[in-house]
C-alpha cells in the first residue's frame, strides 16, 4: 500500500517557482569573502609578523592583542587564546630576534677560524652587530625588558645562558693557551656586551652621524670598533706556561 503524502502548502494549479542556479563564478565570489583561515600553530606566527608592522609603523605604544589580530583577520578573541596579554605578545617577538641572532652567531662561527678562541670570541661580537643592524625592531624589542617578560620566557633565558657559557668557554680556552694577555677574564663578557650593545643603539638610533659616521659606512665602522677592543685582549705571541683559568662566577640574575 503506498504510503500517503505530506501535505504541500502549495495550491493546485501553481507552478513550482524556479530553484536559483548557483554558477562558477558566484561560488568564487563566495570564497573570496571568506576570512582566511589557519592551520593549528600558524595563526601564533602571524600574529608575531603582524605586531612586527606594527612596530614599525608606529612603535610599542601601537601594539595591542586586539589590533594584532584585526591585521591577521581573525576574530576579536581568537588571538586571546594565544597571547592573553601584550607583554606575551612581545615576548614572542623577542624569542623569534633571539632565534635570528642564533642564526647570525652559528653563521658567523662557521667561517671563523676554528683553531682561535679569540677569533671565535670575535665572531660572536660581529654576529651581534650584524644582527642588530639588519633586525632594528627586533633589537628595540629584546633590548628593552620593560616590554617583555625575559624571566618568564624559558626560550630567552636559556638562549642568553647559551651564549654567555660560550663567550666565558672561548676566553678561558685562549687564557689556558696562553693567547691572553694578563687580566680578569671574568669581566671581559660583559665589556663586551657592553661594546657591541652600545655600537648597536647608536646605529639603531641614529646617534652616528653626530660622529662623522655615515649610513654606508656604519657596518664597517662598528666592526673596526670591535676590533679594537678584541686587539687589545691578544697577546703578540702565545705565553709559555700560561694562567690557569679563573673559576667562572656565580650568575647573579640577568645581564
Amino acid at each position: 500500500m503506498t504510503p500517503p503524502r505530506e501535505p504541500s502548502d502549495r495550491k493546485p494549479g501553481r507552478p513550482r517557482a524556479p530553484q536559483p542556479r548557483t554558477t562558477p563564478a558566484k561560488v568564487q565570489a563566495s570564497k573570496a569573502n571568506v576570512r582566511p583561515t589557519y592551520h593549528h600553530g600558524n595563526l601564533r606566527e602571524a600574529l608575531v609578523e603582524a605586531t612586527l608592522r606594527l612596530l614599525e609603523e608606529g612603535g610599542p605604544e601601537h601594539v595591542t592583542v586586539r589590533e594584532a589580530g584585526k591585521r591577521v583577520g581573525v576574530s576579536s578573541g581568537a588571538p586571546f587564546r594565544h597571547f592573553p596579554t601584550r607583554t606575551a605578545l612581545l615576548t614572542a617577538v623577542a624569542e623569534q630576534a633571539m632565534g635570528r641572532f642564533r642564526a647570525e652567531i652559528d653563521g658567523a662561527l662557521a667561517h671563523a677560524t676554528q683553531d682561535d678562541p679569540l677569533a671565535r670570541f670575535r665572531a660572536v661580537g660581529t654576529a651581534y652587530l650584524r644582527w642588530a643592524l639588519r633586525n632594528p625592531t627586533h633589537f628595540r624589542v629584546i633590548s628593552d625588558r620593560s616590554l617583555i617578560d625575559f624571566e618568564g620566557s624559558e626560550v630567552l633565558r636559556r638562549e642568553n645562558r647559551e651564549i654567555r657559557d660560550l663567550m666565558e668557554e672561548l676566553l678561558m680556552e685562549a687564557q689556558r693557551r696562553g693567547l691572553l694577555r694578563p687580566m680578569d677574564v671574568t669581566v671581559v663578557p660583559v665589556a663586551a656586551r657592553a661594546l657591541v650593545y652600545g655600537l648597536a643603539r647608536m646605529h639603531v638610533d641614529g646617534h652616528l652621524a653626530q660622529w662623522d659616521v655615515m649610513p654606508d659606512h656604519a657596518e664597517g665602522q662598528l666592526h673596526a670598533a670591535l676590533d679594537l677592543i678584541i686587539g687589545t685582549l691578544r697577546v703578540d705571541e702565545p705565553v709559555d706556561g700560561a694562567s690557569a683559568p679563573r673559576t667562572r662566577p656565580a650568575r647573579r640574575g640577568r645581564p
